[in-house]
């Protein structure tokens, strides 16, 4: 008769813990491989007047009005569809730039929307909000 090695049960919690609904793996991707399938949920902010006009990461010039958003690992030009959990609304985004940072990053915010973005959102007033964020599709590699 085999016996299992000690190394066992934890390769199986990995498993496990990487097919686990999102809620029990909150704030992380999870699922396949396939950009379709990564999910992450947490905080959101948005991020508009102070960097209206600047350049983002991507090259691009920032519009606070357009539909596009920054993620700290999300390949530039990522589509992902951003769902307020609160009530329901969700926007599809453009990632064109990298964070977000400082204050709001160590609060546990996963992903700054543009303030167009947001106000479709519905939480411009409050300034942060839990949603979903889910990988439509990710840019070819070149």
């Amino acid at each position: 008769m085999r016996r299992c090695s000690p190394a066992l049960p934890v390769w199986l919690l990995a498993v496990l813990v990487s097919c686990a609904p999102e809620s029990q793996v909150a704030g992380r991707p999870y699922g396949g491989r396939e950009p379709g399938q990564r999910v992450q949920t947490g905080l959101a902010s948005y991020y508009g007047p102070g960097f209206h006009g600047e350049e983002t990461a991507s090259g691009e010039v920032f519009d606070q009005a357009d539909m596009v958003a920054a993620h700290r690992t999300l390949a530039l030009g990522t589509l992902v569809r951003v769902t307020n959990l609160e009530n329901g609304r969700r926007v599809v985004l453009r990632v064109i730039d990298r964070g977000p940072y400082g204050r709001n990053y160590r609060k546990g915010t996963i992903i700054d929307v543009s303030k167009g973005a947001a106000r479709r959102l519905g939480f411009v007033r409050d300034g942060l909000v839990r949603v979903r964020v889910e990988v439509l599709r990710a840019p070819r590699r070149r």
